[in-house]
């Protein structure tokens, strides 16, 4: 089942205290991005972070399970996505552990053809 747009609205809108927050559509249903780096998915309405040890620390009681039918097991979100202030040192906590974005490539600047008249 695809998430709906208001979930993740409201789950982008609960992440926003860590940075700008955005989601886009992958394979059906969404990743959650913050400051360009992802930290996690949205799937079934339901908000999944990488288990980063820094995470695991700060939500220790936290449920494990795949995002996905075969994927990794990741960080579920449930009751804590009620609470803004621990959603962002959550999401701090996954950034600081992630890899910077990689660079894009610059676009080259080709001049177009002329089309002859």
């Amino acid at each position: 089942m695809a998430s709906d747009q208001v979930t993740v609205d409201y789950i982008c809108g609960q992440l926003a205290g860590a940075g700008v927050v955005s989601a886009r559509k992958m394979f059906g249903e969404y990743g959650v991005y913050c400051d360009g780096i992802i930290i996690g998915l949205i799937c079934d309405n339901q908000l999944f972070l990488k288990p980063v040890p820094a995470l695991l620390a700060l939500m220790p009681g936290a449920t494990l399970a795949p995002a996905y039918p075969g994927g990794r097991p990741q960080v579920l979100v449930d009751e804590a996505l009620e609470d803004a202030d621990l959603l962002a040192q959550a999401v701090r906590a996954v950034m600081a552990a992630a890899p910077p974005p990689k660079p894009g490539k610059p676009k080259s600047a080709k001049p177009k053809p002329v089309k002859k008249v």
